[in-house]
């Protein structure tokens, strides 16, 4: 890894060398400004001002190169609107064909334009949250207020990209017409719904929603994933030579994701009646539920170090491991012993692949899908998470089979047994392990690392796109001297402990924030089958179709907040509002005074549930911009700390269910509620006191 002005500048298309920002230029200025003060030479009104005027000029060169570039842009487009009308006339099909890839080599030149902004955006994010570190101002929101709105501002005029937006809707519409419609009198006007199938206007479009920040539900959901992204943006040429993968070893990803999950909420609407049936409390379905969740804070370690050397192997073994934990957990049944369900269970958390399969996604995919592979990972989690308790509630039946029993207690352990064998072979048959080789030359993620200032600046400037967050520190430091000196890379963490001191105190309470929702969605989901028996008396079928309509709102609240919400309110806001209605949620959610309800139960639930998922996206997102480089890679990755977060939290929220039973089943719900209330108030106050902190 080099420093970050020799990665700006390697960037760099060389023919427009000269119109980019000067970063090593104004790294210099800054230092300089430095010293000035500390000598008593310059105060620091004048350097504002200086600063200031250094800004707007280099903007300003930015804004007339990108402005004679349109220019240019636009004159060829009308040059080939001339041939267009003539072909009109006298169509032919090898003209038509050369006209559509000259409206696309049109195409390809925009996006150049649009990676040289965003090239230059990232640098001057960098160079305003390095003014601000070194003189403790907050001198980049200043800036940006200031420039944003004015009529005159040269920001606006990159930001809005007006002219840019006329020229992909010229390209568009041409490209559009040169399509073989024949017969068709439509235009791409009055078919405003149908998009345009064209891999460079696709292209384009992304490159304008990243410069202009914006958010989508696909960019949204996929940042759940915890999976890094390039630190700059990368051309076109470089991601689409990135075809190094096998899409049906992707899917085999995906399917695990999908079933692990199914297996982890298969149980929970039975793991009472099942404790009951073998002697125990109906609370100890907190252990048999967290009992997997014991084992994937081992399991998530061994498969992270072992997807260093093999992706094939630890799925066959986490297939093997799940397979034998399930056939263990319907046995218990006839063996009528609790320990047996418990070493099942255990099992069934050995085999947990997370780590493969979002580490998977990091290293085989090309950066060009990663985003799309990223929110499969999400989605077949949040559907194996609806399908789970559905399944369960299916599985009404109680028979002998020889001298096994199938009923609703057995029949989930015998159904995902089979779905794992089923599994394993069609891994066996299809996976392909991916060459090592090829792995080498591949240029690993790079993460979100602003590890020391990230959150000191605003967690979301409007005005930047949000892979330039990911801005090395480790290797650009203040006091080097040098941008063109390469440095060392620096290594990945290589324990727990190494990786634990690389945390900020930002990115703690990140976590706090994660383990915190991870831990009140635990408890409602544990002991939503004690509760609802004991308050209302619902059926297995009933809880059942209860968790499964939970689970059946994680993409459609995703859907609203990654297209709109997100737009509207920066992230800070929108994690701190997440906050306060979970913590409503639980308030809510209490028994005091008045006799419990069903309503008071499922709406207090649903809000609980909503505003965790709405706070798990948005706090990922904000953690993969604030996370250190050195924990994008290795076996002690970021990814493996937020996972260990959650498993965590889901462990101590399982072993808080059944400790709670020995208070009794008319106490429970206040009990488990009242950590829950205690570690929410927590993560608020930590919320508030980094952010009064750091703004």
């Amino acid at each position: 890894m080099v420093a970050f002005g020799k990665r700006l500048k390697d960037r760099q298309i060389l023919e427009w060398q000269g119109y980019y920002i000067n970063y090593k230029l104004m790294k210099k200025r800054v230092r300089q400004y430095a010293q000035q003060i500390q000598l008593g030479i310059q105060d620091r009104r004048h350097v504002l001002k200086d600063f200031s005027r250094m800004l707007d000029n280099q903007i300003e060169k930015i804004v007339l190169f990108l402005l004679e570039q349109q220019g240019l842009l636009a004159s060829r487009i009308e040059k080939l609107g001339e041939q267009h009308d003539a072909l009109q006339q006298e169509p032919e099909i090898n003209k038509i064909a050369e006209l559509r890839e000259a409206y696309r080599a049109v195409g390809q030149d925009l996006l150049k334009l649009l990676f040289f902004v965003e090239i230059n955006a990232v640098g001057l994010r960098k160079i305003l949250k390095k003014f601000d570190k070194r003189f403790g101002y907050r001198f980049t929101d200043y800036y940006v207020k200031t420039r944003a709105n004015h009529p005159y501002s040269q920001l606006q005029q990159v930001f809005k990209h007006v002219g840019i937006g006329a020229v992909v809707g010229a390209l568009s519409r041409n490209l559009h017409v040169l399509q073989d419609r024949q017969g068709s009198y439509l235009s791409i006007y009055d078919q405003p719904t149908l998009p345009l199938q064209d891999p460079v206007i696709d292209s384009i479009n992304a490159a304008v929603d990243r410069l202009t920040n914006s958010t989508n539900f696909l960019n949204f959901l996929g940042q759940h994933a915890l999976i890094m992204q390039e630190e700059l943006p990368v051309s076109a040429e470089e991601s689409d030579d990135d075809k190094r993968y096998h899409f049906m070893s992707l899917m085999l990803n995906l399917a695990n994701t999908f079933l692990y999950m199914v297996n982890t909420y298969i149980i929970v609407p039975t793991a009472d009646d099942y404790s009951t049936s073998l002697g125990a409390a109906p609370t100890v379905c907190g252990i048999v539920i967290g009992a997997m969740a014991v084992a994937q804070v081992f399991s998530s370690v061994y498969f992270s170090a072992w997807s260093n050397k093999s992706y094939f192997r630890p799925l066959v073994f986490s297939s093997i491991a799940l397979f034998l934990g399930n056939v263990l957990y319907a046995l218990a049944y006839d063996f009528h012993s609790i320990w047996i369900l418990l070493i099942g269970r255990l099992f069934c958390g050995l085999g947990s692949a997370r780590a493969v399969n979002r580490r998977y996604i990091s290293d085989c995919v090309p950066l060009r899908i990663r985003m799309q592979a990223s929110a499969g990972f999400v989605s077949a989690s949040a559907l194996g998470m609806a399908c789970g308790p559905a399944l369960a509630g299916i599985l009404q039946t109680n028979l002998k089979f020889y001298k096994l029993t199938l009923n609703q207690n057995t029949l989930p352990g015998w159904v995902m047994a089979v779905a794992w064998l089923i599994y394993l072979i069609w891994l066996w048959i299809t996976f392909k392990e991916p060459s090592r080789e090829a792995e080498v030359n591949h240029v690993p993620p790079q993460s979100n690392d602003d590890e020391h200032s990230a959150l000191e600046n605003g967690l979301k400037q409007p005005l930047l796109i949000s892979s330039e967050d990911k801005v090395d520190e480790d290797a650009d430091q203040d006091c080097d001297d040098s941008e063109e000196a390469p440095e060392e890379s620096p290594k990945p963490a290589n324990s727990i402990g190494s990786a634990y001191r690389l945390l900020t105190p930002s990115v703690k309470v990140q976590l706090l924030i994660y383990f915190m929702l991870k831990y009140v969605m635990e408890i409602l989901l544990s002991e939503s089958s004690v509760i609802t028996t004991y308050y209302f008396n619902w059926s297995t079928s009933t809880v059942a179709v209860f968790l499964a309509c939970l689970g059946l709102t994680v993409l459609p609240v995703n859907i609203v907040v990654g297209n709109y919400i997100s737009n509207m309110f920066e992230d800070r806001q929108m994690l701190l509002a997440s906050e306060i209605m979970v913590c409503i949620g639980v308030l809510l959610s209490f028994h005091i005074i008045f006799p419990y309800s069903e309503p008071q139960y499922i709406c207090s639930g649903l809000l609980l549930f909503v505003s965790a998922e709405v706070l798990e996206g948005v706090n990922l997102s904000l953690l993969s911009r604030v996370m250190s480089s050195r924990l994008s890679r290795g076996t002690y990755n970021g990814g493996l700390l937020s996972t260990e977060a959650g498993t965590i939290a889901r462990v101590i929220a399982d072993a808080t269910i059944t400790l709670a039973g020995y208070v009794g089943e008319s106490r429970l719900l206040n009990v488990t509620l009242l950590p829950s209330l205690f570690i929410c108030i927590s993560s608020i106050l930590a919320t508030c006191y980094t952010y009064n902190s750091l703004y």
